[in-house]
Formats: structure tokens, C-alpha cells, sequence
């Protein structure tokens, strides 16, 4: 029996399609509970002619569907659950059914974000068999799912070979039977991800990422972009995690921030190990926010710096400058490869320490362009000994040679708060590296040696004084150069001297080396001398050897005049 509260009512569809419709069973409140299946036969037949208007919960909805049937090359990108421009909010009707069948046919659809999905284990079943017959979705992007629904989901993509990104975030709800399914996902031979992310409170811990290191080694020749971010990962899981990267040979990010590796030396270590391997192609590290400490930075330094182009250490605030003393080592060598290092947030101010061991490192370094050290902490700040320290570094005035060994490379350092300017000096030599690489070495020896001592020179003799007037050739284009100022608007000149000045400059330079070694100028000079006197002999032998030629051809030709004469008489 039915109460006068309860009634079983047809809606949503017109009547054309009332042998199909959904039954919404409303109670005492009003409230849909029950809702029949559909599949995907029924919506094949009536996708052609159905009002999208009337079977859909808003307008926004069956726009967006309207543009899925009809194959709209603009919708590459759909939203599900945030309100967005291209988003898609299920709500009443049969709202997930139809966008379910839509996507399933949908060739132009590229990206599919999931933010939110009501419960109902048809409509879940419905909109898992859309996913696993589209072949266009390239890029997933799921956030906030309960268990059974990413399980569903997980298993769907099965059939998805054309899918290239998976991106999983704040999915605390996922239990170890959840990352079981993506872990078989990715052993599947079908999928081959090139970009996978788990990031944001998915708490994988070590538990999780032993189970799913198994299925990376199954997407291993294919995956490029790996990230890790807040998963509570330790030692345990960061060595599982080094063991599945053995495959990754064509992997060229990582990015495990956030997680907890303050006693993870040992994991570390072993990713240091894997860093100098041959076979790594891996340009971008990402640690920031690890508790890494002195003893964590040392176990991977050396294979970071050797393979990374950018290094990502923010927020380690652990690391002291005996840390940093690894890292400054490291980077000094020949086979550094980082190009950009983020150490934000780490105190390196504290009594310019830091700052002193990175500069160290700096000084020796040729290939840090870009260094970031944004926010040093609350009331530290770099003091004049610190900014001299990174001074050194870049410009060395302690002798020519010195000058000239100095870091020609780095061009851009963050080390200001808002109240703090880089010094003057310091912003014009990373402005030179920047602007005129092929020309900084002989600008910062110009302008550091008034003079330039020839002495260290000599030893080369007078064979070397060519060398040195060519020196000054090549850096006459120093005195026109320009840069940027504080204006980014204006330009100014590096070195305000004129050509007579340069001139000058050089002039003085070549008297100073010839009045280093007097004798062998004399010697020099002497056999100058006997050369020229040797030459004008032979130029004197040579001009009488001329003057008896004339006269032989002369005496030849009067001769044969007179035997012409006798020949007539």
C-alpha cells in the first residue's frame, strides 16, 4: 500500500519516452531515492532526438552536453563538480547518465576533471563504462573521491591506451585496496603514462608506495614526469620508490616534496646512486619542505648536482652550513649540472655562514644561472660581510688571474626581502653575465685593474707582447657595451671611458711589459740590427747583379748591331 506521502511519478523525460523513463520515487520529504537503469543501448538510441534541456538538471549542464553530442572541437577540457567555465555540476534528472553516454563517444574531449561524484552504484557503473569506451581523454585529474568510486574509476582505465596523464590528489579516503587498483592499472601493458601525479593528503606512507613502485616498473620506458608530493613517504618508502626507478630511464622530473625524510639518509643515498647512473635522464629533482638535514643533504648531493639542471631544496630549515659546506663542494665541480637552486626558507643568513660556503662553491661553479634564497627568516638578514662574501665570488680582484676565474655564469640571485637590495656591484656583474657573456671576463678586468701588473707575463718573453695587443683589441667593444639599470626602462654604459683613455690603458700596459725585460729588448734590438744590415747587403749584391745583367744585354745588342753591318758590307 501506498500512503497519501508516497507517490511513484514519471519525470524528466516527455512521453515519447515513457516506456524508458526513470521512476523517481519521492517520500515524505520530497527527496529522489531510487532510480532505474539505463544503458548504454538506451541512450544510443535516444541521443539523436532527446531535448537536452528537459532531461538535464540546468542549463549550463545541457549546453555542455549539447556540445559533446554535437562534437564541438573547442571542448577539450571538461570539469566535473567546480564551477568553473567548463564545468559540469550533477544534480537532479539524469544528469550523470547522459553526460556519462556523451563521453563515452566524445572524440574531441581531452582532459576530464573529477572533483566530485554523488554516490549511486549504477550511475558509478554507467559513467566507469563512458570512460572505458572513450578513446580521446588524454589527461585525468581526480580530487576528492571516496574509495569505491576511485576503485571504479581505476579499473575503467584499463582499456584507456591513449591516456598520457593521471593526476590523483587529496584522496585521504583511498584505502590500500584503492592503490592496489592503480598499481595494477599501471602494470597493465595498456597503459603507458608519461606524466603520473599523486599529490595533496593521499597519506600513500610506505605501506602504499611499496605496493605501488611494483606498478611503476610497468610504466617505467614510458613515464617522464613523476610526482610524489605530500604522501608521507620515509626512508622505507623512498627506497621501494629507488628500486622502481631503475626502469624509469627516460623519467626527466621528480618531485617528492612534502614528505618526511629526516631520518632517510639511507634512502637518500640510494637515490644519489641512481642520480649517477648512466642511464638517468633526469633534469628537475624536487625536495622541498623534507626535513632534510646536514646528514640527508650529504647522502644525495653529489648525485643531485651531477645530473639535475634544477635542484629544489625550499623549506629544509634543518640544513646548517655545514650542510651546505656538501652542497657548496658539489657544486664546485666540473661535472655539476645545475642550472637553477632553490634553497628558500633554508637560514643561510644566520652570521653569513651559509652565505659564505655558498659563495665558496659559487666562485668555482659553471653552470648555476639561478639562484633563489627568498625569505632567510625572521630577523635575519645578510650583512656586509655576506654580500662581500658573494662579491669575491663574482668578481675576484685579488689579481688579474683571479679576476678572470671568477663566476662568469650565474646572472640572477633572489636574496632580497621587500626593505633589502642586492648591492650595486654585485647587481651590475650578474647583469654582465647575463647580457655579455662573450664579453664579461675582460669587462671585470677593466674595470678592477686600473693598471694591469705584466709581471706574471714576462716569463713568456717578448713573443707574448703580440698576444697582449691583441687582448686589448678584443676588448674594445668593453668600453660601448651597455646593460640594464635599475630602470628596467634605461640603459647605461659599463665602463664610462673614452678611446683615448683605453688607448692609454694599453699604451701604458706594453710600456710596463717592455720595461720588464730590458735585455731582451737589447737583445732583440741587436739582432734587429745585424738583420738590417745583413739585408741591405744583400740587397747591394742583388742591385749589382742587376746593373751587370743591363750591361751584358746592352754589349749583347751592340754586338749583334755591328755583325748586321758586316753582313751588308
Amino acid at each position: 500500500c501506498i500512503s497519501l506521502y508516497n507517490t511513484l511519478e514519471r519525470v524528466v523525460l516527455p512521453s515519447q519516452y515513457v516506456s524508458d523513463a526513470v521512476l523517481t520515487y519521492h517520500n515524505a520529504d520530497c527527496r529522489p531515492t531510487t532510480m532505474e537503469h539505463r544503458d548504454h543501448n538506451f541512450y544510443e538510441a535516444n541521443s539523436a532526438d532527446v531535448n537536452l534541456e528537459e532531461i538535464t538538471s540546468s542549463a549550463k549542464n545541457a549546453k555542455n552536453l549539447q556540445r559533446l553530442r554535437d562534437g564541438d572541437p573547442t571542448l577539450r577540457h571538461l570539469n566535473l563538480g567546480r564551477a568553473t567555465w567548463n564545468s559540469f555540476i550533477i544534480g537532479e534528472g539524469d544528469d550523470w547518465g547522459w553526460l556519462s553516454y556523451f563521453i563515452s563517444r566524445s572524440a574531441c574531449l581531452q582532459r576530464l576533471d573529477i572533483n566530485y561524484l554523488p554516490d549511486g552504484e549504477q550511475q558509478m557503473h554507467a559513467f566507469s563504462e563512458g570512460i572505458a569506451r572513450n578513446q580521446s581523454i588524454r589527461n585525468i585529474n581526480i580530487r576528492n573521491l571516496n574509495n569505491d568510486t576511485f576503485t571504479s574509476i581505476m579499473r575503467a582505465l584499463h582499456s584507456a591506451s591513449q591516456l598520457e596523464e593521471l593526476d590523483i590528489s587529496n584522496s585521504s579516503n583511498v584505502d590500500p585496496d584503492g592503490w592496489s587498483e592503480l598499481r595494477t592499472l599501471l602494470e597493465s601493458e595498456v597503459c603507458k603514462l608519461q606524466v603520473l601525479c599523486l599529490r595533496g593528503f593521499n597519506y600513500i606512507g610506505n605501506e602504499g608506495m611499496g605496493v605501488l613502485s611494483n606498478g611503476l616498473i610497468g610504466i617505467g620506458s614510458s613515464l617522464k614526469y613523476l610526482e610524489l608530493i605530500n604522501n608521507s613517504i620515509g626512508n622505507e618508502g623512498l627506497s621501494s620508490l629507488v628500486d622502481a626507478l631503475q626502469t624509469c630511464t627516460g623519467l626527466e622530473r621528480l618531485d617528492l616534496s612534502r614528505n618526511n625524510f629526516s631520518a632517510a639518509a639511507a634512502g637518500l643515498g640510494s637515490l644519489s646512486d641512481w642520480l649517477l647512473s648512466d642511464e638517468v635522464n633526469l633534469k628537475h629533482l624536487g625536495l622541498a619542505c623534507c626535513r632534510i638535514n646536514d646528514e640527508g643533504l650529504q647522502a644525495f648531493t653529489q648525485g643531485a648536482v651531477n645530473h639535475c639542471t634544477e635542484l629544489d631544496l625550499e623549506g629544509n630549515d634543518s640544513i646548517t652550513a655545514t650542510g651546505l659546506s656538501y652542497l657548496s663542494n658539489s657544486i664546485r665541480s666540473d661535472s655539476c649540472c645545475v642550472e637553477t637552486l632553490h634553497l628558500q626558507h633554508i637560514p643561510v643568513g644566520v652570521e653569513d655562514d651559509g652565505l659564505e660556503v655558498l659563495a665558496l662553491g659559487l666562485a668555482d661553479n659553471k653552470s648555476v644561472r639561478n639562484l633563489y634564497l627568498e625569505e632567510l627568516g625572521n630577523d635575519i638578514s645578510v650583512t656586509s660581510a655576506g654580500w662581500l662574501a658573494f662579491s669575491k665570488a663574482l668578481c675576484d680582484t685579488s689579481s688579474v688571474n683571479s679576476t678572470y676565474l671568477s663566476n662568469h655564469t650565474i646572472h640572477h640571485i633572489c636574496i632580497e626581502d621587500d626593505e633589502e637590495t642586492i648591492p650595486r656591484d654585485i647587481s651590475l656583474y650578474l647583469q654582465l653575465n647575463k647580457e655579455h657573456p662573450q664579453y664579461v671576463a675582460r669587462c671585470k678586468i677593466i674595470m678592477s685593474h686600473r693598471h694591469l701588473d705584466m709581471t706574471p707575463l714576462l716569463h713568456w718573453g717578448l713573443k707574448f707582447l703580440p698576444l697582449a695587443v691583441a687582448w686589448f683589441e678584443r676588448s674594445k667593444p668593453c668600453t660601448t657595451l651597455t646593460i640594464y639599470d635599475e630602470d628596467p626602462d634605461l640603459r647605461r654604459r659599463v665602463l664610462n671611458e673614452s678611446d683615448e683613455a683605453f688607448e692609454s690603458r694599453k699604451l701604458t700596459a706594453m710600456y710596463e711589459f717592455v720595461r720588464g725585460m730590458p735585455m731582451e729588448v737589447v737583445k732583440s734590438r741587436h739582432g734587429l740590427a745585424l738583420a738590417a744590415t745583413y739585408d741591405k747587403k744583400i740587397a747591394r749584391i742583388e742591385e749589382e747583379k742587376k746593373i751587370a745583367l743591363e750591361q751584358r744585354d746592352r754589349k749583347i745588342e751592340q754586338l749583334e748591331k755591328e755583325i748586321m753591318m758586316l753582313r751588308g758590307l
